[in-house]
């Protein structure tokens, strides 16, 4: 059943799911209902057995501008307990975001910052248009990007986080490349046929299988070493002993395409 969002453009094409940020107006800032809005999304994709790709962008000029200032005004007037609040539903919502069994794509174009750089850090694949720039400002502002801290950090390392944190200075999308935030930085007009190039590369992997490696990703760092072994060999075994690891198997015998390749669209 589809949900009419306040600030959330949704649209379904086949197996991908794309979402737009829609508050264009104010460069798709966070603000509490917009929190919210995207937590309800998340469960409801994840729950979405038809879904297997994710594009997420923003309408108007910018990606996520972050913080909105009329939501960050009325914190400054808030309790400590009204503020953990709101603090623990956006950390809520980075959290369900990065642990989506979904392959994600971030498609962005303008300014990604704070919390709009946050969730490029959750995508999966990053496409960025070659004007688009990338920072953390909240130190600027006396407080600091911490909902975000640990994803960011799974991407670029504790050297450039502490960087770009400590000074809250922009960087351009080359640089976001050249540190690992960005995968893929591309001429602004050809932004969205990357980001197709890029579903198509996905819709060719078993959906099960990503799932799958995006949860052993996680895990990983929390391993002990003695674990690895035994968590990586019954991670491959279950996948292999699992319908799609046999239909991928037998596909490949048989010299055929497996029953979950998705074929180009006949427009792309």
């Amino acid at each position: 059943m589809s949900v009419d969002y306040q600030f959330l453009d949704v649209r379904r094409d086949g197996p991908v799911e794309h979402l737009m940020l829609n508050r264009p107006e104010v460069r798709n800032a966070f603000n509490d209902v917009l929190v919210a809005e995207l937590r309800h999304w998340t469960q409801a994709v994840t729950a979405d057995a038809a879904v297997r790709v994710v594009v997420l962008g923003g309408r108007g000029p910018a990606f996520c501008a972050g913080a909105d200032v009329e939501w960050m005004a009325r914190t400054a007037s808030q309790t400590q307990e009204e503020n953990l609040r709101d603090a623990t539903a956006a950390a809520d919502l980075f959290a369900s975001l990065n642990a989506m069994p979904k392959a994600v794509i971030g498609r962005v174009h303008g300014a990604a910052l704070g919390g709009g750089a946050g969730l490029a850090a959750v995508c999966d694949i990053v496409v960025a248009g070659e004007s688009a720039s990338f920072g953390f400002p909240e130190v600027r502002l006396g407080i600091l990007p911490a909902v975000v801290a640990p994803y960011v950090h799974a991407k670029i390392g504790t050297s450039l986080a502490r960087e770009l944190f400590l000074t809250g200075q922009r960087v351009p999308a080359q640089r976001a490349r050249d540190i690992r935030l960005v995968h893929i930085v591309v001429p602004d007009a050809d932004l969205d046929a990357h980001v197709d190039a890029c579903v198509r590369e996905l819709l060719g992997a078993a959906p099960t299988a990503i799932a799958a490696a995006k949860a052993l990703l996680a895990r990983l760092p929390s391993l002990e070493l003695g674990e690895t072994p035994s968590v990586t060999a019954g991670a491959l075994a279950a996948q292999r002993a699992a319908p799609e690891g046999q239909e991928g198997l037998r596909a490949f015998l048989d010299k055929r395409l497996p029953n979950w390749h998705v074929p180009p669209h006949p427009d792309r």
